[in-house]
């Protein structure tokens, strides 16, 4: 009986949270070593890498403006309402705004710890002939059930360890020490496969839901359909429409990468993830100590997973329920160890030999990846650490005035980097000598052994950067340059603990173009590609901006993607949270 519950148990754990349960973002703090200085003085961090100490030179951020009101509980909008339109929204724009995120923290007398716990709240702007409506449903999860039946946390969260119930006798409480159910709180994404929707967090529990009114239609399993606990929240799409993921498994082989491909059609109405196939799997370095991933990279013919050094204690992590911590507990940053790039052939699921390795870095979000010349550009939001995720506990985030200007400014920053690995390594390659020739790029490449080839990047950005806090929730114009050369990204940036401007690199320069209004707090930009579109930039951003200092003063921003312009807004007369990412969901 210990045995059986010692593997299935394993299984479940790992299968709930292992995976990812919902880091949504590179907002990792780093430890880091900050100054106490006079007003107006520079605070010195310094960042560890490698042994090696990197000292920049940054202002210290004081009178941070609250932010509480960003994550609070907020009721839901389950029938559209009517938006006022300032501005012009352009009357092409057809179709819906799908964005996901936690929208309620607590449950009677019970409260979670941390911001990624909270229950997935959907939201839809539908914009037609220059009209906005607005609607939000929170998920219909098991877990939202749960919890409301009972009014109280039943089901434990990434950050938060949900307390026996009273109402159990006590052989039923100790007995409930040994189980952990995942939870199918899908606070992440909005994901499609096989051209449904539905939301995703990182356990193996997805539900299918409507764009149309945001309804819960089904939930769906992954461990049904093949041997992985779970998939990120940040799926790629191939131009004909498959789709490619990465999961965990932990079973009688150990512990494992799985790189996950799932056909682009339904073979009947009831079809979910039928025809998924793990196509590769990966060993980690090592299995009772293997990394976490937040997302991963895909280029044309490459599928490239990050191993970084955010690692899992697999002991700690199985035993966290019979401890009394919550699943975060068993999550630690290891400055110690490389990043390797593991690439995958995705036409014959072949691993390549030669190892890809770089300094220590925090990865959560790609922007791009493509092959150009022989080389793979790796292009991704990179910090130096990424350790504390504790700072993203509620409590931090409901701070005000020199309390929360001190999480802030224990933070490490994240900004865009380009890697360039390069694919013709072969036994006769030189050793010692950069092996980049691309003329674009400073990022070297060098061959330190027969399978080893050691990479160190280079800045996709300027000195102007620093201004805005670095760059996190990268987006492209996904459909027509993803896997593919491309020229711009856009992003939020982060001069406080969620993003608070909008900003668009142009990596021909790396010059920054802007959209910022000091206490407005705009989410992930979403580029949407104009009909009649020729250049890359020919389109829009859409982003929700919230203002705490307000009540009910949420809007819908539309910005010219080439200018990063205002061209109209769409209040919305509700509070909103912040959220994670979201998508576009076109009117065909």
């Amino acid at each position: 009986m210990w045995g059986q519950w010692h593997t299935e148990s394993h299984s479940a754990i790992l299968s709930g949270y292992v995976i990812g349960a919902a880091a949504p973002c590179s907002l990792w703090s780093s430890r880091t070593q900050v100054s106490r200085p006079g007003a107006g003085a520079a605070a010195t961090i310094a960042v560890m890498s490698l042994g090696k100490l990197e000292r920049s030179v940054v202002t210290a951020v004081k009178g941070l403006e609250a932010i509480a009101p960003l994550v609070r509980s907020v009721e839901e909008t389950p029938e559209p309402i009517s938006t006022e339109v300032q501005g012009i929204i352009p009357p092409w724009i057809n179709g819906k705004l799908l964005r996901n995120g936690p929208g309620k923290f607590e449950f009677g007398n019970t409260h979670y710890n941390h911001w990624f716990d909270g229950m997935a709240m959907l939201h839809q702007f539908k914009i037609e002939k220059g009209q906005v409506t607005y609607m939000s449903r929170f998920l219909r999860s098991d877990a939202y059930k749960k919890n409301s039946e009972r009014d109280r946390i039943v089901m434990s969260e990434f950050g938060t360890l949900a307390m026996p119930d009273p109402c159990k006798n006590l052989y039923q409480r100790f007995i409930s020490l040994f189980h952990m159910d995942p939870s199918d709180n899908a606070n992440v994404n909005f994901v499609k496969y096989k051209r449904d929707y539905y939301v995703s967090t990182e356990t193996n529990f997805m539900h299918r839901v409507s764009p149309e009114n945001l309804e819960t239609l089904e939930k769906v399993d992954w461990s049904k359909f093949i041997a992985v606990n779970g998939a990120t929240a940040h799926p790629h799409y191939d131009h004909d429409g498959t789709t490619y993921n990465m999961g965990n498994s932990y079973g009688s082989k150990g512990f494992l990468y799985n790189i996950i491909r799932v056909p682009p059609e339904k073979t009947d109405a009831t079809d979910t993830l039928q025809g998924a196939k793990v196509f590769c799997s990966i060993v980690p370095a090592n299995r009772s100590h293997p990394s976490y991933y937040h997302s991963f990279a895909m280029s044309e013919n490459y599928v490239v997973f990050i191993e970084q050094p955010i690692k899992l204690d697999v002991l700690k992590i199985v035993t966290c329920k019979l401890r009394g911590k919550a699943l975060s507990d068993g999550i630690y940053w290891d400055p110690k160890q490389e990043t390797v790039f593991h690439l995958v052939d995705k036409h014959t699921g072949e691993i390549s030999s030669v190892k890809y390795y770089t300094n220590a870095i925090c990865v959560f979000h790609q922007i791009n990846a493509f092959e150009e010349g022989g080389f793979l550009m790796l292009d991704m939001c990179c910090s130096d650490d990424g350790q504390n995720i504790n700072n993203y506990l509620i409590q931090n985030l409901r701070k005000s005035g020199e309390a929360l200007d001190e999480v802030y400014n224990t933070i490490c920053r994240t900004f865009p980097r380009r890697f360039v690995l390069p694919l013709d390594v072969t036994s006769e390659t030189p050793t010692g000598q950069n092996l980049n020739t691309q003329p674009s790029s400073k990022a070297t490449c060098v061959k330190i052994s027969k399978d080893k080839v050691f990479c160190q990047h280079e800045d996709l950005h300027g000195e102007d950067l620093h201004k805005y806090g670095g760059l996190e929730f990268p987006q492209i114009n996904y459909d027509g340059y993803n896997t593919r050369p491309y020229r711009y990204f856009y992003g939020c940036g982060f001069q406080h603990l969620v993003g608070d401007s909008l900003l668009k690199m142009d990596l021909k320069g790396k010059t920054l173009k802007v959209w910022y209004l000091k206490g407005f707090y705009p989410s992930e930009p979403v580029f949407v590609r104009s009909p009649d579109a020729v250049e890359e930039d020919d389109g829009v951003i859409l982003s929700v901006v919230l203002t705490p200092s307000q009540d009910k003063g949420t809007f819908l921003l539309v910005l010219d993607a080439k200018t990063m312009e205002e061209l109209g807004r769409a209040s919305v007369p509700v509070n909103m949270p912040y959220g994670f990412h979201g998508v576009f969901n076109a009117a065909i």
